[in-house]
């Protein structure tokens, strides 16, 4: 493929582009489903192609094949330089890239155990196991497990002298039970909500997250669920555990940042952002004292890892928030120079048919100097959110309402009763500033959740995440009572 790649560079660059890079993507997927006892879904996908990227007359022009042939690639060049020059008359200024050096490399996946390698057989047995175990622990209607894993090959080839090879192995699992009792219904799900935990990782992931030893806890906690009170309305301390804490990262600190957003050029999907222009580099303060925000593409098995995003430009580690205040934003070759600096290499296409967008790597809130257990003990009284269930945020990622799957009172540093159906709303800044807590010191508080599924872009792309957090307290928030799932009292 590398050689198709360096055809479809030099066909661009013939055919009149100033810049043109060609990526080669083949990605191949196998799902595993279960449901109630049964398998409800094995599916197996392969896709590959390569997608041309240009700068012609000063604007972008992009086409892609999955013809893999010289003389389709050379056609497929010539076309993105055609859409080039076609867009360059509506444009106010030309495209200007932040510098970049080439670099040759090729990148292995570091998975330690290849999940295409374990025999379809035990994956399903591995679910249905769970199922058994949810049946047998309490009634409840619906009993479900998903297992995914991927292997994506991707080249990179760039008029600029650039050849990157690299790999990646992505795993995920989870299970979910649903009670009901005729006007109730309530879910509880290990690891997380949504299709559970992913992560750049092999099969290691799911020998790690044991699903088998949780199954009958969530079946027991959500027919509990049932008979539980409805969670109060008022203004509480709220510790959110980790999951819930990387969705809340993720919808109000990962998109906003976003500088495609904050530049009005992308707004599909998940809207605009408040954090404007002026408040970089102005002290605009985003959250209290111990919140600090990092975009970091080299942790090890995130699912926002990389070496290299899609333009070419080394995965890397940037503060986003240090000490509460704001200080950078996601950016790509041509946003960067906007702000008057180089790409912190954020651009990511969902696959080889689609033109690289502003995407988030990992968004992770920093560990603080609290255990959970000390958190807890040190609350008077408030409540333990556990695992999402819904969220809504408006277009400019300020105001905000979660929903979670269960909810613990804490009183006197203890924790008690289990409630149902709890929310908490805020205001961005207003949320992050009432952060007095963050835990992060015990073994394993730590921990990057993957979120596989980002939406972004017209038409829209998938993107997969990661967020990095440990459970945190926020002081004196704003919470209500679902009547039912998606509606607020």
């Amino acid at each position: 493929m590398d050689k198709l790649c360096r055809i479809a560079v030099d066909a661009a660059i013939n055919a009149g582009a100033s810049y043109a890079d060609a990526r080669f993507v083949f990605r191949r997927e196998e799902s595993v489903e279960t449901k109630n006892g049964s398998v409800d879904g094995v599916t197996s996908s392969t896709d590959r192609g390569i997608g041309v990227r240009v700068i012609a007359g000063g604007a972008w022009g992009f086409a892609a094949t999955s013809e893999l042939t010289e003389s389709a690639l050379a056609d497929t060049a010539r076309k993105a330089v055609e859409i080039g020059k076609a867009g360059a008359p509506t444009l106010d200024e030309p495209v200007v890239l932040s510098c970049l050096n080439p670099v040759i490399d090729h990148v292995p996946h570091t998975a330690k155990q290849d999940p295409f390698e374990v025999p379809m057989a035990k994956r399903v047995e591995l679910l249905l196991d769970c199922d058994r175990r949810m049946a047998e622990a309490a009634d409840v209607v619906l009993r479900q497990g998903l297992l995914l894993i991927s292997r994506q090959e991707q080249f990179f080839a760039s008029s600029e002298g650039s050849e990157i090879y690299q790999e990646r192995i992505e795993t995920g699992a989870g299970i979910e039970a649903t009670a009901a009792d005729g006007s109730e219904t309530q879910r509880r799900s290990y690891p997380a909500s949504h299709g559970g935990q992913m992560a750049c990782r092999g099969w290691e992931l799911v020998e790690e997250l044991d699903l088998p030893g949780h199954a009958a806890d969530i079946a027991r906690e959500a027919n509990a669920l049932l008979s539980a009170p409805h969670f109060p309305e008022g203004c509480f301390d709220i510790i959110l555990d980790g999951p819930q804490l990387a969705l809340q990262v993720h919808e109000s600190c990962g998109h906003p940042i976003e500088l495609d957003r904050v530049l009005g050029t992308e707004a599909g999907f998940a809207g605009t952002s408040f954090l404007t222009l002026d408040k970089l580099n102005s002290g605009f303060r985003y959250g209290s004292e111990i919140v600090n925000i990092t975009a970091d593409a080299t942790l090890d098995g995130g699912l926002g890892s990389f070496a290299y995003d899609d333009e070419g430009v080394p995965g890397q580690r940037t503060m986003i928030v240090e000490k509460g205040i704001f200080t950078g934003y996601l950016t790509s070759r041509e946003t960067a120079p906007i702000i008057g600096q180089a790409s912190q290499g954020s651009m990511r296409a969902d696959g080889w048919a689609r033109i690289p967008l502003i995407r988030m790597t990992n968004i992770n809130l920093l560990p603080g100097d609290w255990t959970l257990e000390e958190i807890i003990a040190d609350t008077d009284h408030g409540f333990l959110l556990c695992t999402n269930t819904s969220w809504s945020i408006d277009d400019r990622r300020l105001n905000f309402q979660f929903g979670t799957e269960v909810a613990f009172e804490i009183v006197n540093g203890e924790l008690g009763q289990m409630y149902r159906n709890p929310t908490y709303n805020g205001i961005t800044p207003e949320f992050w500033a009432s952060c007095d807590a963050i835990s992060g010191r015990a073994p394993n508080e730590w921990r990057i959740w993957g979120v596989p599924n980002c939406g972004k872009g017209e038409p829209m792309q998938t993107a997969r995440v990661g967020h990095g957090v440990a459970p945190a307290r926020f002081r004196s928030v704003q919470c209500g009572a679902m009547t039912q799932r998606g509606g607020d009292q």
